[in-house]
């Protein structure tokens, strides 16, 4: 071949190659250093109460207040169900309770048993496997830990929620012969920090963070704490003194003007009452322990994210936090998740890394179930076509959107609230109604539901309910509450 002939193949190959990876070049997190990785940190149980929320002013939560700065807050993020198994089981499949009849507790390894519709679902971390990450996983991420042999590397989860004294301190559980024992109970226990498996999942994924990979990886790990019982050493309890205790508000009859279904779904004699903790004088102190447990875990996470940034890894990972729901600290009369109210649903949801704008925070409502989709574009990977939840890089990015957002919480069959900006719908099995203006009520005291002058409103946000309810998932249960043994045992009628 003549050299000018060559010399132009050359070039024009050249210049083709330029094209060809200039068209494919991504968008987002991929850099010419590779890949991102993803440290994706899930917290159990974990309300609104961070300092950077603004949920309780006595909240210590420097570390998780830190990651917030350097990325975006989703401040009005709420999850799919008001109770871990199901939520964990939508984030992981990227679909809704109302779509997979997972209403209730489901063992890890039975989601995609005996149901069509997640058969052959590819789980959130399965996907990124899939993709040629290197996947790494310890403590509570699906409602145990993982099914089976998902993770390249599984450090497992502790078997409970312990260490656990010998005795309870304060409360018994028990709540009568038709309802689950709750592990409810707070006090300072054990004696030191590294007794804790929290302290011990940050171990192991601190190690994990110091080595080095020849491909992205994908390290998952779960918090327990502030799930109860809410034990932590007693130097966290003397962060949050008694004394400088702020309560939450209560409204002894906050609940006389919802449907009796709601009723029904927040009958839980197992867990404490707000009027018990009044008259025991037991407030304070349930407060102290769930504040002392969060600042806790807070504590792990800073940890966890020192050993990020003194690795290789810093500037390439991008960074989840998130909470399977939230919990009521005496709002609406008990101590619990398992509602459709504000408390119950709102949770914290950080993201933080390469090209995820800083110091953000964003106002809409948005759901968990957006985790999949959100992660998938951070990582310049392909979309999965499963997903139900919308990608909120658009959000993050401040891009104009088409649709309002908002965020769909399940709890039962057929029982759905819609969370926008501003409102609160909840419309429940039976046609019974909640509608709570929350630019006036944001304690969702005042029932707007039977006031015509909010039909329009109530239409209009009826339209985001889903359409489809299947029934319960056969391995999906919860035998804790009556009302839901009711309920699937109808269901299968």
């Amino acid at each position: 071949m003549p050299n000018h002939i060559a010399k132009f193949t050359f070039a024009l190959s050249t210049l083709l190659f330029i094209i060809i990876c200039t068209s494919t070049l991504p968008t987002m997190a991929q850099t010419s250093a590779g890949r991102p990785n993803v440290l994706f940190i899930a917290i159990d149980d974990l309300n609104d109460w961070l300092g950077s929320m603004g949920g309780n002013p006595n909240a210590k939560t420097p570390n998780m207040a830190a990651l917030a700065a350097r990325g975006v807050l989703f401040k009005n993020a709420h999850c799919q169900a008001p109770l871990c198994g199901p939520s964990r089981a939508s984030i992981m499949t990227g679909l809704r309770p109302s779509t997979t009849g997972i209403y209730g507790m489901i063992d890890d390894n039975k989601i995609r048993s005996d149901n069509e519709v997640t058969s052959e679902i590819i789980f959130l971390p399965e996907y990124f496997k899939q993709q040629g990450y290197y996947t790494m996983g310890i403590g509570k991420l699906f409602h145990r830990h993982a099914p089976d042999g998902l993770f390249d590397e599984s450090g497992g989860r502790y078997k409970g929620f312990g260490p656990l004294p010998e005795e309870r301190f304060v409360w018994d559980g028990f709540g009568g012969k038709n309802y689950g024992r709750t592990s409810t109970d707070w006090g300072a226990f054990p004696a030191m920090d590294s007794m804790m498996p929290d302290y011990q999942s940050v171990q192991w994924a601190s190690e994990r963070l110091q080595r080095e990979y020849d491909e992205p990886f994908f390290l998952a790990v779960g918090f327990l704490r502030p799930h109860v019982p809410l034990y932590v050493p007693q130097t966290w309890f003397d962060l949050h003194p008694t004394e400088d205790i702020a309560l939450p508000s209560y409204k002894a009859d906050d609940l006389e003007d919802v449907p009796p279904v709601a009723h029904k779904i927040n009958d839980l004699p197992m867990m404490p009452s707000t009027e018990w903790a009044i008259k025991s004088g037991n407030w304070d102190d349930i407060i102290q322990a769930y504040l002392a447990c969060v600042t806790f875990v807070d504590d792990q996470i800073g940890r966890l994210l020192k050993s990020l940034a003194n690795s290789a890894h810093g500037d390439n990972t991008i960074i989840v936090l998130w909470s399977d729901h939230g919990y009521r600290m005496g709002e609406k009369g008990t101590f619990a998740k398992h509602a459709l109210w504000e408390e119950a649903t709102h949770t914290p949801l950080i993201f933080a890394g390469p090209n995820v704008p800083a110091g953000k925070v964003v106002d809409e409502a948005v759901e968990l179930l957006s985790l999949y989709p959100t992660l998938l574009e951070l990582s310049s990977l392909p979309s999965y076509s499963r997903n139900e939840g919308r990608s909120l890089v658009s959000l993050m990015r401040e891009e104009a959107t088409p649709n309002e957002w908002y965020a769909i919480t399940t709890f039962g069959r057929n029982n759905h609230t819609a969370r926008t900006k501003d409102f609160r719908y909840i419309r429940y099995e039976d046609g019974g109604e909640e509608l709570y203006d929350h630019t006036a009520d944001p304690l969702e005291w005042y029932n707007l539901a039977t006031q015509a002058q909010y039909n329009q409103k109530k239409e209009a946000l009826r339209q985001y309910l889903p359409t489809t309810n299947v029934p319960w998932s056969i391995h999906s249960s919860y035998t804790f509450q009556p009302y839901f043994v009711e309920q699937k045992a109808r269901s299968e009628r």
